[in-house]
C-alpha cells in the first residue's frame, strides 16, 4: 500500500482552545541542528502548504549549545526560524511555545520557577515570534514538582493580562492536571508517549475523558529521545518491531506507522513530528492517511 495524498488534513481535527487545527502537526526542534537557514525556512513553508496549522516550538529549541548538538556557527533559534518563514502568520496557524527548561549562562540547565523567571521565557517568545500573545503556552516540569501550581498559576496571570491566550502542561502526571484545571482551563498536555514508551498511557485516556488535546512528544524516537533514530532507506537500523514489519507489508515506513498508531490512540491525540528535511516532512505528513486495522493495531499493542 502506497500513501498517495499529502495533506495534514487526512489526519482530522482537533479543537486546541478556540481553533480547529488538523492534528497532524510539526514539531520544529530539529530546525536549527544544521546551520542551513534558508533549509529550515523551506521546510516551515512546505509544513504550511501542506496543511499543517499547528507548529510546537519553544525558546529553549536552539543551536548550537541548545538541546541538541547543531552544526558550528551563529545561534539559530527555532522560534526566530518560524518567524522569518511564516511572517504574516497565515490565519488559522496555531503556533505552541513551552516555558520551563532554562539555560544556564554558565552551560548546562536550569528550570524557570520564579514568576519572574517564567515572564521574561514569556517576552522572549513573544519577542522572537514577533507577536503581541502567544498562541498556546505550555508549562515544561523538568525536574521540581513542588511549586508547580505556583508556575502554572503565574502564568494564568499572564494569560489574564493578555500576553497569552491559552495554557498546556508538559511532562506533568494525571495529579498535576487536576491541580492546573483549579487554577485556569488546560487546553493541552503534552508528554512523551510513542508505541514504544506508554508510561503516560493513563493521562492519555484521562485526557480524553476530559476533552483535552494530548500531544506526544517522541513518537517517531520512542526512548530514543533527542537522539531520534536514523533514517535509513525507511527503516530504522536494528528496529525489527511489529510496525517495522506492517510498514514492509504496506509499502511504507516504520516511522510512518508509528505516527499512525499514535493518532489512533484517539481523536484527541495530536502529532507533532519534527524533522529539519523536506522529504521527511512529507513522509510524516503523508502518515495521516494511513488507517491501521485492528489486527495492526493489536500486534503493535502486544510490542
Amino acid at each position: 500500500m502506497t500513501v498517495e495524498r499529502i495533506d495534514a488534513s487526512v489526519a482530522g481535527r482537533w479543537k486546541l482552545g478556540d481553533t480547529f487545527v488538523n492534528r497532524m502537526g510539526f514539531g520544529s526542534m530539529r530546525l536549527t541542528v544544521r546551520a542551513d537557514r534558508e533549509r529550515a525556512v523551506r521546510v516551515l513553508r512546505r509544513a504550511v502548504e501542506l496543511g499543517v496549522d499547528h507548529i510546537d516550538t519553544a525558546a529553549f529549541y536552539f543551536s548550537p549549545g541548545g538541546i541538541l548538538d547543531g552544526e558550528p556557527g551563529p545561534v539559530r533559534y527555532a522560534t526566530a526560524l518560524i518567524r522569518e518563514a511564516l511572517t504574516p502568520y497565515p490565519e488559522g496557524l496555531m503556533i505552541v511555545t513551552k516555558v520551563g527548561p532554562d539555560p544556564l549562562a554558565e552551560g548546562g540547565w536550569g528550570e524557570a520557577i520564579t514568576a519572574e523567571q517564567l515572564r521574561r521565557q514569556v517576552e522572549e517568545n513573544l519577542r522572537r515570534l514577533g507577536v503581541e500573545a502567544l498562541d498556546l503556552v505550555n508549562l515544561r516540569i523538568v525536574r521540581d514538582r513542588e511549586r508547580f501550581a505556583e508556575r502554572f498559576g503565574a502564568l494564568a496571570e499572564m494569560r489574564a493580562e493578555g500576553l497569552i491566550r491559552h495554557l498546556g502542561i508538559s511532562n506533568v502526571g494525571v495529579e498535576q492536571l487536576g491541580e492546573a484545571q483549579r487554577i485556569a482551563p488546560v487546553t493541552c498536555v503534552q508528554n512523551a508517549f510513542a508505541t514504544d514508551l506508554r508510561r503516560h498511557e493513563d493521562l492519555l485516556r484521562e485526557c480524553g475523558a476530559r476533552g483535552i488535546a494530548f500531544v506526544p512528544f517522541f513518537a517517531i524516537a520512542g526512548p530514543k529521545r533527542e537522539d531520534g533514530p536514523k533514517r535509513e532507506s525507511g527503516v530504522t537500523a536494528g528496529d525489527d518491531g511489529p510496525e517495522w514489519r506492517i510498514a514492509r507489508e504496506r509499502g511504507v515506513t516504520g516511522h510512518q506507522v508509528r505516527l499512525a498508531w499514535t493518532l489512533h490512540q484517539g481523536e484527541h491525540v495530536l502529532a507533532i513530528p519534527g524533522t529539519g528535511d523536506v522529504a521527511h516532512l512529507e513522509e510524516n505528513v503523508a502518515a495521516g492517511a494511513i488507517r491501521l486495522t485492528a489486527e495492526e493495531l493489536a500486534e503493535i499493542d502486544q510490542r
